[in-house]
């Protein structure tokens, strides 16, 4: 099957999200500073601490988020040139390429570790910081979409490294 797509810049930035948010380190942090920002906030109300360590607590909180749901999601978007590219991709039992004005790329299904799918994407991963987005809306049809996710199941879950 062979798919022609280009990316949504806010599709993207959603996708991006879903990676930094599925990272163990990203998912204990935010669940620290939550708990120490609830925990801030029970003292306070029964006041054992300051007001001040209840805001410091919040703006650490409030700063995560940021940084996670705002600044990082598009300081890649912005240094990445793979997001403006126009993409000819061919999904087969064997590989997947990928073509480009710049080149083709051939991929073995073994080069991918697993995969994740997303709202409006489903993420190739080579290990656990490179992967590649697929668009969905990429596809003719909602079948392409199914068999091309049955293939993913197929070929990838098996690699897990």
């Amino acid at each position: 099957m062979t798919i022609s797509f280009s990316y949504d810049r806010k599709q993207v930035i959603q996708a991006l999200r879903y990676h930094f948010f599925t990272r163990v380190e990203i998912r204990i942090l935010v669940i620290l500073i939550n708990v120490f920002t609830i925990a801030a906030a029970v003292l306070l109300y029964l006041k054992k601490i300051q007001p001040f360590s209840f805001l410091l607590f919040s703006t650490l909180w409030m700063a995560l988020m940021l940084v996670i749901w705002r600044i990082l999601p598009n300081s890649i978007y912005k240094r990445s040139h793979t997001f403006r590219d126009e993409f000819m991709m061919t999904i087969n039992e064997n590989d997947v390429t990928l073509t480009t004005e710049r080149g083709v790329q051939h991929w073995p299904w073994q080069r991918f570790s697993k995969f994740i799918e997303t709202p409006y994407f489903f993420h190739l991963y080579f290990d656990n910081r490179s992967f590649f987005l697929v668009p969905k809306d990429a596809f003719a049809n909602i079948t392409d979409q199914q068999e091309t996710r049955e293939l993913l199941r197929r070929k990838i879950t098996n690699n897990s490294r």
